[in-house]
């Protein structure tokens, strides 16, 4: 037992990180997780924002999701421009440039875009309002940071973070965030979709009584891996690679299955205190993640809460969330039922296509545009840090075997990042997770 203990001790541990874990202060940072009462503010959910004086934006991340979300900030309103570009690879700005011309007519001259590690700071020091950063999720926490330092405005895609180490020190930039009136916005989409927030709304009134359980399934095929080429270092193959390497993405359980995570938590009101899970790899061709992942995540008053994902094409498919209490039961998407299966409340799309006036990644940024424009500010970083922070409790939980408790995760010092980031061989942890071992 002893044995297993010092493994498990040595595995939540990284040596490498201890001063930056002592800088930022544990207890400080878990009395920064719990003192702020849970509390939920409705978006206006307009079709359009508010006109106002020009925001220039910046992109931080010029992949196919940090494009996406350009355009969806463009589509927000009136008087918004992208007036720069930054990301590792310039082949990355191309394309967006392209697209960009493409969907909007314009391209960013060469003087704003920047190329390097060192583009975020770049960006952010170009004058820009806003800043929109899309990159691998590991780079979050230090961008998010420049940013709330300089005091922009930030929409940041989701996950947060790949590591304890990164939530906490995105919760803290969120609490700084908030002393200087700053919004920011995540890309966790149900929380600005209009069917899952009016949804929501009929559980907090109490239509399905107590949550007494839930489940979630982010079921879906292979997405894609990048096969390095001879002229690429290791760290460019990796970044380009980045969804399969955990270091990058914090495993598909964080990167992906964060939506369900999220939707579970925002409907029970809280995060989970304890994960019990496992994993395996059986398909994947790059990178040390799992294919798959089964954990059961335990709340306040022994509610359960199973969360499956995987990612292997030729299977059932199956995306969706099922949260059961003492008087019915909810899809939190768009119905609620009794526990004989009837409808007890179904959400009014009001056409036969049951679609949404607007897109729900065109929503975020509309409220966010609207938060700003009006001076009342949002910020949705402590919702998306503890969304982020289940998903690693249940990813070390598969790796282990073990179980992993929620102040574990506040106070563990992993950190998964190279000490440097430069191009050539990467120090971090290359093998794949063997359960017990």
């Amino acid at each position: 037992m002893k044995t297993e203990k010092n493994a498990r001790r040595e595995f939540l541990k990284n040596a490498s990180t201890i001063g930056m874990f002592c800088a930022l202060g544990a207890t400080g940072l878990i009395q920064c997780e719990s003192k702020k009462e849970r509390s939920y503010t409705y978006p206006p959910l307009l079709n359009q924002a508010p006109d106002g004086p020009l925001l220039k934006a910046g992109l931080i991340g010029c992949g196919y999701r940090g494009t996406g979300a350009a355009l969806n900030f463009l589509n927000a309103g009136s008087n918004l421009e992208i007036t720069a570009l930054g990301d590792v690879f310039m082949d990355r700005i191309d394309l967006c440039n392209k697209m960009l011309k493409e969907k909007k007519g314009f391209e960013l001259p060469s003087e704003n875009c920047f190329v390097g590690f060192d583009a975020f700071e770049k960006v952010i020091d170009s004058g820009v309002d806003v800043v929109i950063l899309a990159t691998p999720p590991n780079f979050r926490p230090e961008h998010l940071a420049a940013c709330v330092k300089a005091g922009k405005h930030v929409f940041m895609e989701k996950p947060i973070a790949v590591d304890p180490v990164g939530v906490r020190s995105v919760m803290i930039s969120g609490e700084r965030a908030d002393a200087l009136g700053l919004s920011i916005v995540t890309g966790t989409i149900k929380r600005h979709q209009r069917d899952y927030i009016e949804t929501f709304r009929q559980v907090a009134k109490g239509e399905i009584g107590d949550v007494v359980s839930a489940n979630s399934y982010y079921n879906v095929g292979k997405l894609w891996h990048k096969k390095p080429k001879s002229e690429w270092t290791e760290m460019e193959a990796m970044i380009r690679d980045w969804v399969n390497w955990c270091w990058l993405s914090g495993d598909h359980i964080v990167e992906q299955n964060v939506h369900n995570l999220d939707t579970v938590n925002w409907f029970v009101g809280k995060h989970p205190l304890k994960a019990m899970g496992f994993g395996a790899r059986h398909r994947r061709l790059t990178g040390n993640q799992y294919d798959m992942f089964s954990v059961d995540f335990l709340y306040e008053n022994d509610v359960h809460y199973h969360s499956m994902c995987r990612q292997i094409s030729g299977c059932e498919n199956n995306i969706s969330d099922l949260i059961r209490g003492t008087q019915g039961y909810t899809n939190c998407k768009n119905t609620i039922y009794n526990h004989n299966s009837s409808i007890k409340w179904a959400f009014d799309y009001g056409n036969k296509d049951q679609t949404l006036p607007i897109s729900p990644y065109d929503q975020e940024h509309i409220d966010w545009v609207t938060a700003i424009r009006t001076g009342k500010p949002v910020n949705e970083t402590q919702a998306i840090a503890e969304s982020t922070m289940t998903g690693i409790m249940g990813r070390i939980s598969a790796y282990t075997g073990k179980e992993t408790t929620w102040e574990e995760m506040m106070n563990s010092d992993l950190y998964l990042s190279p000490k440097h980031y430069s191009f050539g061989k990467v120090d971090v942890v290359k093998s794949i997770p063997v359960p017990g071992l």
